[in-house]
């Protein structure tokens, strides 16, 4: 469980980061991920940008069409992370791409090796149809490509649990619950115990839970809940929004919204 996350339940929670690559631009978000780095974030999940996004609230598809303007697609985001990812010391970049937007219309395997030559530690692919799930397992595997998979608790039928769980080998990411992005459980994340507890018989990965974190203390409940880490998404991406309109530092006022949630054991002063 080193790779993505420093610390399990025996210890502390990890933290993970979602942006869209192009928002802020690319120039800037080159010092973000260099000050993620330094502030011990354990993990940026940076998606390749793409419109109208079904599973995404407000704020991550006004992230995603900023991007989009100023021209950030998937060839553009791999020369960005093969630029930064080898002066990284301890973040790691799982790399989210959606299915038809970005990758439908080039062969997988040729993909799947430019992919992985950028320099990324994980892929997660969005929306994947099911009948292409076993050939993308392969080739990841024999491109040496570590891959993200997601469940959601108290949604995903068992079958799909135990298939994310038997093929996570960068993390598995459980959605916290069945909604769009930057939206939290209404009973809070105490409930995903015994989902993560039957998901932890199946898998030797991180678990790591997304969906309306936005305090140091929704991390906290969700270590509680036995998790390996939280995932940071429209919260974080919000702050970026808001400096981005009123012209404020960006870097700065990301690195004061990464202290205000980070656990104090991954603080790096």
């Amino acid at each position: 469980m080193g790779e993505f996350f420093s610390c399990g339940p025996g210890g502390g929670p990890g933290l993970a980061v979602f942006l869209n690559a192009g928002d802020p631009p690319l120039d800037v978000l080159a010092d973000l991920v260099a000050m993620l780095d330094e502030s011990g974030v354990d993990c940026l999940e940076l998606a390749v940008p793409f419109p109208g996004s079904v599973t995404d609230g407000p704020v991550v598809r006004r992230s995603a069409d900023r991007a989009l303007a100023r021209g950030v697609g998937l060839n553009e985001t791999l020369k960005f992370v093969a630029a930064v990812r080898p002066g990284l010391a301890r973040l790691r970049i799982a790399l989210l791409v959606d299915w038809s937007h970005s990758l439908a219309r080039r062969p997988l395997p040729s993909v799947v090796t430019d992919i992985a030559g950028s320099g990324v530690d994980g892929l997660l692919v969005h929306a994947l149809p099911p009948r292409l799930r076993a050939g993308y397992y392969d080739v990841t595997a024999e491109a040496g490509l570590p891959i993200v998979t997601t469940c959601y608790h108290g949604v995903s039928a068992p079958a799909v649990m135990a298939e994310a769980a038997a093929h996570a080998s960068a993390y598995l990411y459980l959605v916290a619950h069945y909604g769009r992005s930057g939206t939290a459980p209404a009973a809070g994340y105490g409930g995903l115990a015994r989902t993560v507890a039957r998901l932890r018989k199946d898998t030797v990965s991180p678990i790591a839970v997304g969906f309306g974190v936005r305090t140091r203390a929704d991390v906290a409940a969700i270590h509680a809940c036995g998790a390996d880490a939280a995932i940071v998404g429209s919260a974080g991406v919000a702050r970026i929004e808001r400096a981005l309109g009123e012209d404020r530092d960006v870097v700065v006022e990301f690195r004061d919204f990464i202290r205000s949630v980070q656990p104090s054991h991954n603080a790096v002063t």
